[in-house]
């Protein structure tokens, strides 16, 4: 009787191993050429999204050693000038639908068009709202945050503040001009006004000019707060405690709204930042955020569902029953109509967490979240 029992015991050990599922993720990524050095403080990281991939990895595996599921992630980093469209077309000619993107718009953008649907895109490195609310990507789901969710983050503390009147000043890059978008929609729609709005022409070596430069380039204007729009960081970091007023500066420095923040230790995030810096030996990043929360919402879904295909997993993706912890109080899911996360954002001074949007008070039919960014009716996109 005793060996019979063993022998059924080693037949079921032997089918839960044979049935297996084992979970093929590709990570395309390529390689950043070094700014020019702003400041010794900050080192330029090479692999900002690519450990966080790695952690949710980890954490997918340690959930599918109890449920039967093996994850492996086939790492694609390009070369400066390598060719980021032949290696996807190799990634979806070796069968992958799972494909966690950590390339810039315009590049993702590419992808789509040779994607046809194939594969499910998770995009980890944008902000742009046109890919939320306009040009609809119907194979991608983004990860970090839109430009417009950061700014009307922003706005809502503002609010609550009662600091109404703004003083903008914009960067000449293109991204500069888009955060000044962003900004602009989130004042109008949140009742504050803009009372002036400048373009920074002065040298970006402002280490050396700041102090003659920035009280003249701020003077004869009255306002609550001032509002930087330098995505770069080429001139943002010198406002500060220069200006011919003293009144704080929020934006792209100063009070940042990002995803993630090394400064964030609220709802268990103590723990992911220490696990992620045993692992990558810095600290977290927003990039290193999305990617790990890209390979976890596939661990929760494939868990739930034991499907793999890219369609299946979208479709749960969207359905509404999807949840994921992201360590900031709130559960997470994806907006139907446009495949962006809905997330809290965090407000953030250089060395302290301020508060984390949306706040309270701050009303919507069905997802409070959804009080950042493009809601439904606003965007021109429907999955």
């Amino acid at each position: 009787m005793l060996n019979r029992l063993f022998i059924m015991l080693l037949l079921s050990t032997s089918q839960i191993v044979t049935a297996e599922q084992v979970i093929k993720i590709a990570y395309l990524s390529q390689e950043l050429k070094a700014p020019a050095a702003l400041s010794n403080l900050e080192p330029f990281i090479k692999n900002k999204g690519l450990q966080g991939a790695l952690l949710g990895l980890k954490d997918n595996n340690t959930t599918g050693s109890f449920t039967g599921q093996s994850y492996q992630l086939e790492q694609k980093i390009i070369p400066l000038e390598g060719d980021v469209q032949a290696a996807f077309t190799e990634l979806l000619a070796a069968g992958f639908q799972l494909v966690v993107v950590n390339l810039p718009a315009e590049k993702l953008m590419a992808l789509h068009k040779i994607n046809a649907g194939k594969a499910l895109l998770l995009d980890v490195a944008t902000r742009d709202d046109s890919l939320r609310s306009q040009h609809c990507l119907a194979d991608t789901l983004h990860l970090l945050p839109s430009r417009a969710m950061r700014a009307d983050a922003l706005a809502q503390y503002m609010l609550k503040k009662r600091w109404n009147k703004w003083f903008l000043v914009v960067g000449k890059t293109k991204q500069d001009s888009l955060y000044a978008d962003a900004i602009k929609r989130a004042a109008k729609r949140f009742g504050m006004k803009i009372v002036a709005e400048k373009t920074w022409q002065h040298s970006y070596d402002a280490r050396r000019t700041a102090q003659s430069d920035i009280p003249v380039f701020t003077q004869g204007i009255d306002y609550d707060v001032l509002v930087v729009a330098d995505e770069q960081g080429l001139f943002g970091e010198y406002i500060s405690y220069r200006s011919w007023l003293p009144r704080p500066v929020i934006g792209t420095q100063g009070l940042v709204a990002t995803a993630w923040h090394r400064t964030h230790e609220q709802w268990g995030a103590v723990q992911i930042q220490n696990r992620f810096k045993r692992l990558a030996g810095r600290v977290m990043q927003e990039q290193d955020y999305a990617a790990y929360l890209a390979v976890r919402s596939l661990g929760e879904v494939i868990t739930r569902t034991k499907k793999t295909d890219a369609a299946s997993i979208k479709a749960y993706l969207l359905s509404g029953r999807f949840k994921l912890q992201g360590y900031k109080g709130k559960p997470l899911s994806f907006r139907a109509w446009n495949g962006q996360l809905r997330q809290p954002i965090l407000l953030a001074a250089p060395r302290s967490l301020v508060v984390a949007p949306p706040l309270e008070g701050f009303l919507h039919p069905s997802n409070e979240l959804d009080t950042l960014g493009y809601d439904e009716p606003e965007s021109q996109c429907q999955q």
